[in-house]
């Protein structure tokens, strides 16, 4: 007996409509199926046409990558009953997809005026730079004018930024029909997704493993949960349920009963023939469109040939449950049902199987030897787009009180502009209240940013001068706020999430790693999420044990592609990099992480109690070119001093700034300081020029000794750069922060850097 699973699936198709005798019914085109479904005879060939293509073209993957011109992709074999959802879809309901989706894309593509799914398919099989979606980076499915961002998420870790479009959808349109803000180009070319978000829903597909992780249950229940507060938020789950996660069995009923009875969701279940799951679907959609809510569909599928790859079925599935499976292959039962109802004779289908595989075949002798990357530039070309013009030109660009008055309709209390010097807390607060009036498509959120005004009071009087649509409270879950914000910032919005502590990002750190900071890269900078993530963070806490308050590692973040990080030590600096974090974002579509030093917000004074020495004015953002900090600059301290370059950060530099001063009055070393201010990217030109000026270099570094902090960067690229000076660094103990006078033993200290700074000295 043949083991080539593929082929015979495609025999018994072949065999099927061989043998099998036309209907003595004959419909015409607009008939329908049966009496009492919506779906007519030419819907449903249509629909049989885009699902054989999607076969035919899992067919030819497994082909090319036997020849080895084609590389690992997931089949959607078994899968095909979702392309009734791109049927019945809209062009404006955004949709974020399962690895599944090929009958899907191939349908929705159908509405595409001038689509070319086969074609566009295969370049991407063939990781050909010609793919329109990811050029060659990735097998993903996606289409800018057909609004499908690329996903890469294999267990549903797009659902929350789902989520966040839905729930973003209606206040983007509201600013967009008011006039408020302008798109960005890249949102104004998508089918009005803006223009009509009141209609318009949201698709998150997914299969029925992922329903069990942790990011699948956080997305759903902020659905849930929003819907609950009464705010609208129509996205539309489905569940691909082909009750099995590779070679794990999937509990029978386990999608059901955990789904089926949720408050606040809508559920619907689609099986059966093809007229069945077309009716039980335009069911759902149409829930979802009126109610403005979440609404979860399962769609029970089969899944044919393994779950991908090198996968073997036969390690863990009998032949029986093999050819089981393969008896309910939806093409084959669908020809069943074509023919049965008249719809289609078995001539016809035979035809459009004959002429799919002839143009399958055809495209793919010329998708293979369409063009490849073949450069390192190629490949990081849409990973990290840079415009500092583009930036400095928007981070200093004066506000108009004139056009603030008119976007808000009412007089706001004027920002601070007089020379009182105040701590960083105060100055960031000031800074945001500016940058939401130079940015009327810019929202803050996350937990007690609304009406407590954060934790810290950082956030004090937004909500109450700006109004609930643009400061906001979460629920206590970080990946939500994350997917929150990317889906608004998809929608055309300007996002600002606050993580209330450093620690608490790494319960979510994938919406960042795996999600936001990936689309750019996998979409050839068709899509983006411009947002700037406020993160209250690192140690020197008095009081304050352990690592969710006190954490005092940025390792995880530094090694994200293209995140960039801007760490503020003082107030002055907090306003600025902050400004420049906003036109980054907004003009390049970035995702800045913007750390802000816990211990640093009210922190008043310098070298003694009651100096007040580490206050500032605040700087005005009048149009200069000193209003606003990018990339690249750096902070100098005592620039005159040529002994030894002391390179810091955050705490550090106040640290830092504090040893200088010992050092020049107590052993007579004239140190340079260092704010480094980027941590991503690192300012290697300065550090580089600085450190030749000096001779020496000591990092100073106040995260921890294994590689949590920059210091192992700086002084690597130090090294290779040739430089010729001695180096040295001092850090964090490997240790998490304990509780009280004990912290001080294990964290960076002025002492640690006037020894250093001693030795790397003599």
């Amino acid at each position: 007996m043949s083991t080539n699973r593929v082929a015979i699936v495609e025999s018994n198709l072949d065999s099927y409509l061989a043998q099998a005798l036309p209907s003595p019914i004959v419909l015409a085109p607009e008939d329908p199926l049966r009496p009492g479904t919506s779906l007519t005879a030419r819907q449903a060939i249509e629909l049989f046409e885009d699902q054989y293509l999607s076969r035919a073209l899992d067919v030819m993957a497994r082909e090319l990558k036997r020849t080895g011109e084609g590389f690992y992709t997931i089949s959607s074999a078994g899968h095909e009953q979702n392309a009734v959802l791109g049927a019945q879809l809209r062009l404006n309901d955004p949709c974020f997809l399962h690895y599944r989706a090929g009958a899907m894309m191939m349908a929705r593509l159908r509405k595409l005026q001038g689509g070319t799914p086969l074609w566009d398919t295969l370049l991407s099989f063939c990781a050909s730079s010609e793919d329109p979606i990811s050029q060659g980076r990735h097998k993903v499915w996606g289409s800018r004018p057909a609004w499908v961002p690329p996903q890469t998420s294999t267990i549903a870790s797009h659902i929350p930024k789902a989520v966040g479009m839905a729930f973003s959808l209606a206040r983007a349109r509201r600013l967009y029909l008011k006039g408020h803000y302008t798109p960005r180009p890249q949102d104004r070319d998508s089918h009005a997704v803006l223009g009509n978000a009141q209609q318009a829903i949201v698709v998150c597909t997914f299969g029925d493993a992922s329903v069990n992780h942790a990011t699948a249950l956080a997305g759903i229940n902020a659905a849930r949960y929003a819907k609950r507060r009464e705010n609208p938020t129509p996205v539309l789950f489905v569940c691909e349920d082909n009750q099995r996660g590779i070679s794990v069995e999937t509990p029978r009923r386990w999608v059901r009963d955990f789904y089926s009875n949720r408050p606040h969701m809508q559920y619907f279940e689609a099986r059966g023939h093809l007229d069945q799951v077309w009716d039980s679907v335009a069911l759902a959609i149409q829930a979802c469109r009126t109610t403005h809510g979440p609404v979860f569909l399962r769609l029970v599928t089969e899944r044919l040939w393994g779950h991908a790859g090198s996968d073997v079925e036969t390690a863990y599935r009998s032949l029986e449950q093999i050819e089981a499976a393969e008896a309910k292959d939806p093409i084959l039962l669908n020809a069943r049902r074509l023919i049965e109802t008249g719809a289609a004779t078995p001539a016809v289908l035979q035809a459009i199987i004959a002429q799919t595989r002839a143009r399958v075949q055809a495209a793919a002798q010329e998708a293979v030897r369409r063009p490849k990357l073949t450069s390192v530039a190629q490949i990081v070309e849409s990973l990290a787009p840079e415009d500092p013009v583009a930036w400095k030109a928007v981070a200093t660009a004066p506000i108009d009180s004139e056009r603030r008055d008119k976007v808000f309709g009412t007089r706001l209390p004027e920002t601070v502009t007089t020379p009182t010097r105040r701590t960083m807390a105060s100055h960031i607060n000031h800074a945001l209240h500016d940058e939401m009036i130079r940015h009327p498509e810019m929202m803050v959120f996350g937990e007690d940013v609304g009406r407590k005004g954060g934790v810290y009071g950082v956030t004090q009087h937004l909500q109450e001068r700006f109004g609930e649509a643009r400061c906001f409270d979460t629920l206590l879950d970080e990946t939500t706020i994350l997917g929150v914000a990317q889906g608004a910032a998809q929608a055309g919005l300007l996002p600002i999430p606050e993580i209330p502590y450093l620690a608490y990002l790494h319960n979510a750190i994938d919406q960042l790693r795996g999600e936001a900071c990936s689309l750019q890269f996998f979409s050839g900078g068709q899509f983006s999420n411009p947002m700037v993530v406020r993160i209250a963070g690192l140690a020197y806490q008095k009081g304050f044990g352990g690592h969710f308050h006190n954490d005092n590692s940025i390792g995880a973040l530094r090694e994200i592609p293209s995140l960039m990080i801007a760490v503020p030590a003082r107030g002055d600096d907090a306003a600025r990099l902050l400004r420049g974090a906003t036109a980054i974002a907004s003009t390049s579509g970035r995702v800045v992480v913007y750390l802000e030093p816990i211990a640093l917000y009210h922190e008043r004074d310098l070298y003694e109690d009651g100096d007040g020495g580490w206050l500032c004015d605040y700087p005005s953002p009048d149009g200069n070119s000193e209003s606003a900090l990018l990339p690249g600059d750096v902070g100098v301290y005592h620039p005159e001093a040529k002994d030894l370059l002391i390179v810091s950060y955050a705490n550090g530099l106040r640290l830092s700034l504090r040893a200088a001063k010992r050092l020049r009055e107590e052993h007579g070393i004239a140190a340079r300081v260092l704010d480094l201010r980027w941590l991503a990217p690192l300012p290697m030109e300065a550090i580089q020029r600085h450190a030749h000026e000096c001779g020496r270099v000591l990092v100073a570094d106040e995260c921890r000794r294994t590689q949590a902090g920059i210091a192992d960067s700086v002084i690597a690229e130090l090294a290779e750069g040739g430089f010729p000076g001695k180096l040295a660094s001092v850090r964090s103990v490997d240790s998490y922060v304990p509780l009280g006078a004990a912290a001080n033993l294990v964290l960076l200290s002025e002492d640690d850097i006037v020894r250093g700074a001693q030795k790397v000295c003599s």
